[in-house]
């Protein structure tokens, strides 16, 4: 019971407006990922726990929007004052090649989500297909983290806090492999058409 004290204490800080807030900063610079707030006020609330997660997804892609025009209208320059050459490197070479489902994967698991908003401005990413990006995998990354809350309360957190980037990994993993047999078989039937 001590920790559900401990975050009832907390409530002057870990609120649903500070979390909009953490959420729009983090997409841009912000180093402090809006789950820190996220999971205390579902944790305290559960019933409410879907919109603390829409408040947190809304938050987050509102910031990659600003994020993406900074991008767009500081360019390179702005960027590599927070990313190393080389991973921006990398970065542009991913969001150039896979577009949609670089920002996707980079939105839902710990890869740095604020370097691809400002990345995809800088690159000139489409703005519709980004944002369709983003609003899935946030809303998909927070959503889950709710629902684990909401279904297993307390005894999740460590779970969440311990395994969740890798949960999310395996996830991406999971569908990748899931892709590359689909696509196999799908060039496999088509070459014995031929």
């Amino acid at each position: 019971m001590a920790i559900l004290d401990w975050l009832r204490y907390l409530t002057g800080v870990v609120n649903p407006t500070n979390l909009f807030i953490v959420s729009v900063l983090e997409a841009i610079f912000f180093p402090l990922p809006p789950d820190t707030m996220l999971l205390p006020l579902v944790l305290l609330d559960p019933d409410r726990g879907m919109l603390f997660a829409g408040i947190t997804t809304l938050g987050s892609i509102i910031g990659a929007v600003i994020g993406y025009f900074l991008g767009m209208w500081g360019g390179r320059p702005l960027i590599e004052r927070f990313v190393s050459k080389e991973r921006l490197g990398q970065i542009a070479v991913l969001l150039e090649r896979y577009e949609f489902w670089a920002v996707m994967i980079a939105g839902f698991t710990p890869i740095p989500y604020k370097a691809f908003t400002v990345s995809a401005g800088v690159l000139g990413l489409r703005l519709h297909s980004f944002i369709l990006a983003s609003i899935l995998s946030r809303g998909a990354r927070f959503g889950l983290e709710a629902l684990l809350i909401m279904l297993y309360g307390r005894k999740v957190i460590g779970f969440i806090e311990r395994y969740f980037n890798l949960l999310t990994l395996g996830v991406v993993a999971f569908l990748g492999a899931v892709w590359a047999v689909w696509y196999y078989l799908r060039q496999y039937g088509r070459n014995r058409e031929e």
